[in-house]
């Protein structure tokens, strides 16, 4: 997943998680360094790099586990698989990831993209989502492996730089899903970030999530009187005005969202998936869910869910 920081690419990834867990998958969620908000949208205390339970598994859903990579962890397990187990925690301390990634950029994102691949390439689980850094980082992040493979030409560090590049340019094995807001500037740079990946990084775009849809208000939700009525209560004096402002500021919010999304698929020819606006401050597992199930019937309605 990966997008403009806010446009709730880290909500969409816990929502597809549970999505694949109702088709009976076993979900691996990645955040990068554990700077996101994955556990807290399944009720769970933060993740550490070993794999956590998010969600168990039922007689009707696989389970989703998550946990979190960073570079140091990940440079640590694999000097310690490689024997080299009592300078591994030295190294580490005395800084010397920081000192090797001034001297060769890139390395940080290859030590993380490694063990995604091992992951990957190891079955662990039958999906594996990354909640990748905002939409500018995360360009770096998937081009890494190219810019090391063209500055290294011999060595383990080259093996992985070529081994990763093989994964992001599968697309069997790996594509890059885009969420965005249906704003001007959101969409803007989900648009150039789209185009380069493609281009620069060579790897497949998924459908694009369009978050925080407002959905048209039909029916007696545009007439507060008729709804009231229908409901067979009455209203105090100057609510049927404010309530039919918020209708119409609704209506008018909801054609400015569908201009965004219009232009979205002129500039960026990719299949949308749009999820609603959830009016409430604090997501769990009860909205996850919600957003799962919308993903799902717009997914099996594009005719790409097994």
């Amino acid at each position: 997943m990966a997008g403009k920081g806010g446009v709730g690419k880290t909500v969409v990834a816990a929502a597809l998680a549970r999505l694949a867990s109702n088709h009976g998958l076993r979900t691996l969620l990645v955040e990068i360094e554990g700077k996101g908000g994955l556990p807290a949208l399944f009720g769970r205390p933060p993740l550490t790099y070993r794999e956590t339970e998010l969600s168990p598994a039922t007689e009707t859903r696989g389970p989703i586990v998550g946990r979190t990579l960073t570079p140091d962890d990940a440079l640590l397990e694999y000097l310690d698989e490689h024997g080299m187990g009592r300078v591994s925690k030295r190294l580490v301390s005395s800084g010397a990831v920081d000192i090797v990634a001034t001297a060769a950029p890139g390395i940080k994102d290859i030590l993380i993209l490694g063990k995604v691949k091992q992951l990957e390439r190891s079955g662990t689980a039958d999906l594996i989502i990354v909640d990748a850094p905002a939409a500018g980082h995360a360009i770096t992040f998937l081009m890494a492996a190219r810019g090391l493979s063209e500055a290294v030409r011999m060595g383990p560090i080259r093996a992985q730089a070529l081994e990763v590049l093989d994964l992001l340019g599968d697309p069997d094995r790996c594509s890059v899903m885009l969420v965005t807001l249906p704003e001007e500037t959101p969409v803007n740079e989900l648009v150039e970030t789209g185009f380069k990946l493609e281009d620069e990084v060579g790897i497949k775009l998924g459908p694009a999530v369009v978050n925080g849809v407002y959905p048209l208000l039909g029916g007696l939700g545009s007439d507060p009187v008729k709804a009231a009525e229908a409901a067979g209560t009455t209203l105090r004096e100057g609510e049927a005005e404010a309530l039919s402002e918020a209708a119409q500021f609704r209506r008018k919010r909801h054609d400015l969202q569908a201009s965004q999304l219009e232009r979205l698929g002129e500039q960026l020819p990719l299949p949308q998936l749009c999820l609603p606006f959830l009016f409430r401050a604090d997501l769990g597992p009860e909205q996850i869910d919600e957003l799962a199930d919308a993903l799902g019937k717009q997914i099996i309605e594009m005719g790409n869910w097994p």
